[in-house]
């Protein structure tokens, strides 16, 4: 087959013009064009009352190396690559029977999943350890905490079936390098789980909360029907390390389980696993990440701001934005994991502190827009938060997650001590003067909002140069987005959680760099950030770990 990009329509053009275009790029009559292929369809929105959607088609047609050779000239009529998945081997005939111990996948979210699928589909059997519950059941105590404001620091928006993902907007687009076309390989498990076709070719695929639920069931269940085991509430609470090589772990009830092959998928919030590996010295480094506010619009001030007449279109759905800023004082602002037609989420994992995250359904039909604001961080920032300005010694990879508590810590006091979180008007925010309430924006964190000051001078909900930073960033946003720094826009707090703060540092066979067996993946291990990017990770590191079990060597 061969591939057409950039081909450009009308926003509301008919069905058959889609057809007569691909004929017209080509060159050829309508008998030579024996099947075409939706890849991708974008829009491009620069122009509001002109908006056009923009295609990638894959097709079959007669003769396609002489039509390939009249368009030799032509960069966007080439062959059409070959995005199937491949495995890395085939299992011998007798290694059922043969096989050395199973490999052990720490955490269940988007890489431990796809980590684990792919060695169930080669044989290898995989026992996943996760520490929190099943999906469904996990559903309900994150539910406890948004409308009892009860917290299960085992079973909650971070920890269980499915990761942190779970309760997100499902994003599946990812800006990561792919030359092996691994990112169709994740989104081609997620429609064969049930989620909707389109999302193989619309430019900025989601899911939502609900529909992942039923389609991570359905993917734990290949798995296991492929000889792979999900434990269930089994926390790892430590790892046998001999002579540089891993050879074990041991969960919290004190089960051992002997293992030369480890992957460690925790994602960002297991804090204590990460405080367990650095204990064990497993070698790790601070990396930076970013923490700020979510922000809330009405979406419909968003809608009309990014596509104005056409505010509404089906095919567009709800308006969504990316925005950068870089402040005076060197700092840099950034909109994160915006959710249109979404709600903000409590995200925390531990008692006493709380942590906002954005979350949207399938639909976005939720009448707000949110997302993080959010400010970088360095390493170097870790030890003066802006209070205390202890910045003595060096810093260690667990700097960051004290950096992390006692902003979550603050927020938990600022917002009244009972989850709730401190929250403010857009227009007090800029004018350093507390909210007294909300008003046509309502803000969605649920158990609650409490009108506050997040920013005010001594008593800061984040450190200085980021409320200093953020205050002249927003005003600039309503540069790019009319609308954007409406008054009665909703700031709550606290985002901390955008990345994991430190990295466990892994060579270029996927093993730790100093203690063999171990592989390091995803979000938690500072390798991925997304669903997307998570999933291609856990495929990438599964392989790895199926090539040390076959004895393979990794190709230069």
């Amino acid at each position: 087959m061969l591939r057409i990009t950039e081909l450009r329509l009308p926003l509301n053009h008919p069905e058959p013009a889609l057809r007569e275009a691909v004929l017209a790029r080509l060159g050829i009559a309508d008998a030579a064009l024996k099947r075409m292929e939706m890849f991708r369809r974008g829009y491009d929105a620069r122009r509001k009352s002109d908006i056009v959607l923009v295609y990638t088609l894959d097709c079959e047609v007669d003769d396609e190396a002489a039509v390939l050779a009249s368009h030799a000239g032509d960069p966007h009529i080439r062959p059409a690559p070959d995005t199937r998945y491949r495995f890395v081997a085939e299992l011998p005939a007798d290694y059922a029977a043969a096989q050395p111990l199973r490999p052990l996948v720490i955490g269940f979210g988007p890489c431990g999943l796809f980590a684990a699928l792919i060695l169930a589909q080669m044989g290898l059997r995989p026992i996943v350890l996760e520490r929190g519950k099943a999906v469904r059941e996990r559903t309900q105590d994150t539910w406890g905490l948004w409308r009892r404001r009860e917290l299960n620091p085992e079973s909650n928006v971070q920890f269980g079936e499915g990761g942190a993902g779970t309760f997100s907007d499902g994003k599946l687009w990812s800006q990561i390098s792919d030359p092996r076309h691994l990112t169709r390989k994740v989104l081609t498990e997620f429609v064969k789980a049930g989620a909707p076709e389109e999302i193989l070719y619309v430019s900025k695929p989601h899911i939502g909360t609900f529909r992942l639920v039923s389609m991570i069931e359905k993917m734990r269940a290949e798995i296991e029907a492929l000889g792979g085991e999900i434990r269930f509430r089994s926390h790892v609470t430590d790892i046998r390390i001999e002579a540089g090589r891993v050879r074990g772990v041991q969960l919290d009830d004190g089960t051992q389980i002997d293992a030369d092959h480890v992957i460690l998928a925790l994602g960002h919030s297991a804090r204590d696993t990460f405080a367990m590996l650095h204990e064990r010295g497993v070698f790790m480094e601070p990396k930076p990440f970013s923490v700020g506010f979510r922000i809330e619009h009405p979406q419909s001030v968003i809608d009309r701001a990014r596509f104005g007449p056409n505010a509404g279109h089906p095919l567009l759905g709800a308006a969504d934005y990316k925005l950068v800023h870089h402040a005076k004082n060197g700092r840099s602002v950034y909109s994160f994991c915006m959710c249109p037609g979404g709600t903000v989420v409590a995200a925390t994992s531990e008692p006493g502190r709380v942590v906002t995250n954005g979350m949207s359904q399938y639909s976005r039909n939720e009448r707000n827009a949110n997302a993080g604001i959010v400010v970088g961080i360095a390493p170097a920032d870790y030890r003066q938060d802006g209070r205390k300005g202890d910045d003595s010694g060096p810093v260690s990879p667990l700097d960051g997650i004290a950096f992390q508590r006692a902003l979550e810590s603050r927020a938990f006091v600022l917002g009244g001590e009972n989850y709730d979180a401190p929250g403010q008007r857009l227009a007090d925010f800029l004018a350093d003067r507390p909210s007294r309430g909300f008003e046509s924006v309502v803000p969605s964190y649920k158990p609650g909002v409490r009108p506050t000051n997040l920013g005010e001078r001594g008593n800061e909900s984040l450190p200085p140069y980021a409320i200093e930073a953020i205050r002249e960033a927003l005003p600039a946003f309503e540069r790019q987005i009319r609308g954007f720094a409406m008054p009665d826009a909703v700031l709550t707090g606290v985002e901390t959680r955008t990345s994991s703060p430190l990295r466990i540092t892994r060579g270029r066979d996927g093993q730790s760099v100093n203690v063999k067996g171990l592989y390091p993946a995803g979000e938690g291990a500072g390798y991925a950030g997304g669903i997307m990017s998570a999933g291609v990770d856990g495929i990438e590191v599964a392989e790895a770990v199926a090539r040390s079990l076959l004895g393979l060597v990794v190709a230069d």
